[in-house]
């Protein structure tokens, strides 16, 4: 009965440490996307800013 319990109680807390570690990796993957986005944005002119409905500002709050 001991040993069910200890791996019921190491497997629970095992998920949550994957799920923290998950979100955590998530996380960054979401900044990295928008960190590169916002590079790409700012490497094109204001023409073609105006052409995809952007203005140099619009860039800054993506």
């Amino acid at each position: 009965m001991t040993t069910l319990y200890q791996n019921r109680a190491s497997t629970v807390a095992g998920s949550t440490n994957n799920s923290f570690f998950a979100n955590l990796i998530s996380s960054v993957a979401a900044w990295n996307n928008q960190r590169v986005t916002r590079k790409s944005l700012s490497r094109l002119t204001d023409r073609e800013l105006d052409d995809i409905g952007l203005v140099r500002g619009d860039i800054s709050r993506m």
